[in-house]
């Protein structure tokens, strides 16, 4: 049987549609079959359906319904169904002209609520059961060195379950056997190896020429002739984890970096500007509201003064003062910069209240009407972190080509950067989101940054 494989994309794209799908199709169904006019959708009323599915898509997208990791376990699925039928039934039903009246019978809003909730949750049920089974995992063969295979194996199958490498091709000089799970495939094989092994994919993670020899060359050139897909581990690591392995960069800076054109296009740079500025004015406008409360906590649980600023870096390596509502202890650095982390003893407990819930960072919305950051983008870091990073982390100073953001792709996709391995991190995220920002992008981060909100994932 002919085996079949979806991208990450791809499953992404199968998963909202077919929620959507279900979701209809369940409606159609029980308001057929017991004559509900409230599910009825005729000619004059098909918008109805529309503004469903843009519910469904978009509440999903914030109750993180449609991460992989998270669709691929029973426990967090269920959760993120209900929490995402029960917010869009109640914007559905709050929402005037757009949707329907509230029907006679309030018993109907019940069975509405029930059958969004068992659409979504069967297509996740036949999703696990079928999509995420060995036949439609990914088959993959690796040429390379050894570090970079094992680099792949840690980083791969944490962010995609389906990726199945199979085995690698060892382009070191001395052999290792098998390493975990992996069995190590001879170079003069290769064509033996992806039929018999039925691999889809090959991707060659060797920055060293010298190691695919002559006959390994021709015999990858004859494989991408006869259609098998060969892919280079920057593209596969860029694809699927969503930032640049600038660690494997070198001298091949341009290649990897051909920045996002959305940096000098002048209409998103126009709608970039807009959107900072409407955001931070309400912003503004909710950190007044909440003053008098974070007064009174900062009063009894941190004793001292309510606000604090420091420097930081900004574009072009520009110095500026970042503002916050305190955290920390006062004179938490007496003894000199230390690093934030998890469980910070320095932080109040009402501190960690403002972290979590990123209240604390409100008042930087100041610094985005300044022009001195943007909505979006790399967090802006101190000076002298940012000359320690810069010595042991190549192209570290390429984040401040834009300006540093409230929130960004490295804060969505990563909670704690306590160390120069977390740092690499999150320049690689930094990096991607430089290279591919576009209004797309942006509307991403902001969904994830709100879910992080909901989920009280703050630092």
């Amino acid at each position: 049987m002919r085996r079949i494989d979806f991208e990450i994309s791809e499953r992404k794209v199968l998963l909202r549609i077919l929620d959507v799908a279900f979701v209809l199709m369940g409606l159609h169904l029980v308001g057929s079959y017991f004559e509900l006019e409230y599910f009825t959708l005729t000619k004059e009323s098909w918008y109805w359906a529309v503004v469903l599915a843009v519910y469904i898509t978009l509440i999903g997208t914030v109750f993180e319904l449609y991460d992989l990791q998270s669709s691929s376990r029973w426990d967090s699925t269920f959760k993120n169904v209900i929490l995402t039928a029960s917010v869009t039934v109640l914007f559905y039903l709050l929402t005037p002209v757009l949707t329907p009246f509230l029907p006679v019978k309030r018993i109907e809003i019940v069975y509405f609520y029930l059958i969004i909730v068992m659409g979504i949750f069967l297509w996740r049920i036949l999703y696990m059961t079928l999509l995420s089974s060995p036949r439609f995992y990914k088959r993959v063969l690796v040429i390379g060195e050894i570090e970079h295979v094992k680099s792949m194996i840690e980083t791969l199958r944490i962010i995609d379950p389906n990726y199945d490498i199979i085995g690698f091709i060892n382009t070191d000089k001395a052999s290792y056997g098998d390493i975990a799970d992996l069995k190590e495939f001879q170079a003069d094989q290769i064509k033996a190896v992806i039929s018999e092994n039925k691999i889809n994919e090959t991707v060659v993670a060797t920055y060293n020429d010298e190691a695919i020899t002559p006959k390994l060359y021709q015999n990858l050139i004859s494989l991408i002739e006869q259609g098998h897909l060969i892919r280079e581990y920057s593209q596969v690591y860029e694809a699927i984890v969503h930032r640049i392995p600038v660690q494997f960069v070198g001298k091949d800076f341009y290649r990897y970096f051909p920045f996002s054109r959305s940096n000098k296009n002048q209409l998103y740079q126009i709608f970039s500007r807009t959107l900072d500025i409407v955001v931070s004015v309400i912003g503004l406008i909710f950190m007044v509201i909440l003053i008098p409360f974070v007064l009174l906590g900062n009063l009894i649980g941190n004793k001292g003064p309510l606000f604090y600023t420091q420097e930081r870096v900004g574009k072009n390596g520009q110095p500026f003062k970042i503002i916050k509502f305190r955290t920390m202890v006062t004179h938490a650095e007496a003894d000199g910069a230390k690093w934030a982390e998890a469980n910070d003893s320095r932080v109040t407990p009402f501190g960690r209240f403002l972290r979590n819930s990123r209240i604390d960072e409100l008042p930087q919305f100041l610094n985005v009407i300044k022009g001195q950051m943007a909505l979006i983008g790399p967090r802006p870091e101190r000076p002298i972190f940012v000359k320690e990073l810069s010595e042991v982390i190549p192209f570290y100073e390429t984040r401040h080509v834009i300006k540093p953001g409230l929130t960004g792709w490295a804060q969505v996709k990563m909670r704690y950067g306590s160390s120069v391995d977390d740092s690499l991190i999150k320049l690689q995220y930094d990096l991607f989101y430089i290279k591919r920002r576009s209004f797309f992008l942006d509307v991403n981060v902001i969904f994830k940054t709100i879910s992080t909100i909901l989920y009280y994932r703050g630092q």
